[in-house]
């Protein structure tokens, strides 16, 4: 039985970026954006992302999604879960965040959710955009990343445990910086630690497994034959609390001369092989894309599977040097993906669907921060 799909009906963004002005109304299943670039296309997936989950995918700095001259900006988007069958119409939800400085207001219906990942998890979607090939490419913060987004989904409290783990951490550095620190505090902050970093390490643990028994036949659908990926959870913290504060313990002396401390899940990594050796070192440039193609792809299907609905998947500058291989490793993602596209391009005529109704596909143009429907 497939699972039913969230759907975007109606969005409005209101001075984010270079859009003053914008209402979009898309298909169902298909909506290929097109127009040159800086105009205004990306802006444009970054307002659903944002309405859907509060959060940009290009920046962690909320004012910098105002547009200049303006101290607000806004999306807002309708939203609802819609199944194959012809039952009744679903009952519509709206979404709205509104950005005011580095402050982000979020509503439901108009009324303020019970946590920020209540409403994260209420819509899912997934993006992809060009910074996404570090996946495989760049350090492990990406790839913590991934994990935690899908752990959001599967453990909504890991978002909890992640900022108090964080916390903690900073203060216990804190003090061992100091000429002659209290060992009781320093103590209390590594017990803190521990707890909220086996609660990471479990959750992590539980995502990373989740992904991969979805990233390895999605790899080899993508890929070319006869490539062998490997994929693994590296911790680097324990799920054990009281072995964690022993090494924190431990490693004092150390850490007080380090960044941040030598132990704990902010060291964890997604360890990826091909053919037994580390991807980084062995991967071509195709191979890294094949790969992050099925990163996205594994986390599409593990995130539908927690959430029970197919979530939104937003593409971004899909057409930027696609040669023959390239094509064809993206349009073999895409048909592994059931929820509603937007894909944003520089050659709309690139973009072909092959099995989707005319109904169910529809093309806008950017230009100027302003959108127009093309067909």
């Amino acid at each position: 039985m497939s699972l039913p799909r969230v759907l975007l009906e109606r969005l409005s963004v209101r001075h984010l970026r270079n859009l003053s002005h914008v209402d979009l109304e898309p298909a169902r299943r298909v909506n290929v954006i097109g127009g040159n670039n800086g105009q205004g296309k990306t802006s444009l997936l970054e307002a659903v992302y944002l309405a859907c989950t509060s959060k940009s995918f290009r920046t962690a700095r909320p004012a910098e999604l105002i547009q200049h001259g303006s101290d607000t900006g806004s999306a807002r988007a309708r939203l609802a879960d819609y199944g194959d069958d012809d039952g009744p119409a679903p009952i519509a939800r709206e979404q709205t965040v509104a950005v005011q400085g580095r402050r982000v207001q979020v509503r439901t219906d108009g009324n303020r959710p019970a946590s920020l990942a209540e409403f994260a998890t209420r819509s899912p979607v997934v993006a992809f955009h060009p910074d996404e090939l570090t996946l495989s490419t760049g350090p492990a913060q990406g790839r913590r990343t991934l994990l935690d987004r899908l752990a959001l989904f599967m453990q909504p409290t890991s978002g909890d445990h992640r900022a108090r783990y964080q916390r903690s951490l900073r203060s216990r550095h804190v003090l061992l910086r100091r000429p002659s620190p209290d060992e009781a505090e320093i103590l209390a902050f590594e017990r803190l630690a521990a707890h909220h970093g086996a609660a990471i390490t479990r959750a992590r643990a539980a995502a990373a497994t989740a992904l991969i028994a979805e990233l390895l036949p999605a790899f080899d659908r993508i890929a070319a034959p006869g490539l062998v990926l490997g994929a693994c959870y590296a911790p680097g913290g324990t799920a054990d609390p009281d072995e964690a504060i022993e090494q924190l313990a431990r490693h004092r002396a150390r850490d007080a001369h380090r960044p941040t401390a030598s132990f704990g899940p902010h060291r964890d990594d997604l360890a990826l092989t091909l053919d037994g050796h580390p991807v980084r070192a062995v991967a071509s440039q195709g191979q890294h894309r094949a790969l992050t193609l099925a990163l996205k792809a594994a986390e599409t299907a593990s995130v539908a599977s927690a959430r029970g609905v197919e979530p939104m998947l937003l593409l971004d500058d899909v057409s930027s040097e696609l040669d023959p291989d390239r094509t064809e490793a993206l349009f073999t993602f895409l048909g592994l993906t059931r929820g509603q596209l937007f894909l944003t391009t520089t050659r709309r005529d690139l973009i072909v669907t092959p099995g989707v109704d005319a109904a169910d596909r529809r093309d806008f143009e950017v230009q100027d921060g302003k959108l127009h429907a093309v067909r």
